[in-house]
């Protein structure tokens, strides 16, 4: 069992703070949640560092949103398979897919941050515009509500 998330606030501003000291999105979103999954922080980087900018630069699902659903797994964790568990683990996750693209627009990276990682021309737009701090940190902040909120909604079932 979980203790109790802080203020959302709280765990935003740590998320941000790793994004700004260059871990990506995912390792920023899952690390702000190791202590209460009792998760060594050094594995949760290790496991999310392929998560980056829509999965290693795929530009594919944003790794906040990821994070979150490794997230969800930890919420609902057990030793052995558990078919409820699984069944609330997909429904938390379909929860906040749905009311993330309700608000952002889109769960994939390229369509969110509107460029091509890929490219040099895409690399230059997203400096250029300050996208990391733009869009991917406002990202990584929702994310981190959202899986509070989520988390909290469901605590009960």
């Amino acid at each position: 069992m979980m203790k109790e998330l802080p203020n959302d606030n709280t765990l935003a501003n740590q998320a941000a703070e790793l994004f700004w000291q260059d871990y990506n999105c995912a390792q920023s979103v899952l690390a702000v949640y190791t202590d209460f999954y009792q998760i060594d922080k050094e594995t949760a980087y290790g496991l999310s560092c392929g998560l980056g900018a829509g999965m290693g630069r795929l530009q594919g699902t944003c790794g906040a949103v990821s994070a979150a659903y490794m997230v969800f797994g930890l919420a609902n964790a057990d030793a052995k398979d558990n078919p409820a568990k699984v069944a609330k683990t997909y429904a938390m996750v379909q929860q906040f897919h749905k009311r993330y693209t309700d608000d952002k627009g889109s769960t994939v990276c390229k369509e969110l941050i509107n460029c091509d990682l890929n490219t040099e021309e895409g690399q230059n737009h997203f400096k250029a515009n300050e996208l990391k701090k733009n869009i991917c940190e406002g990202c990584i902040r929702h994310s981190v509500k959202l899986i509070n909120s989520v988390i909290r909604e469901n605590s009960h079932n």
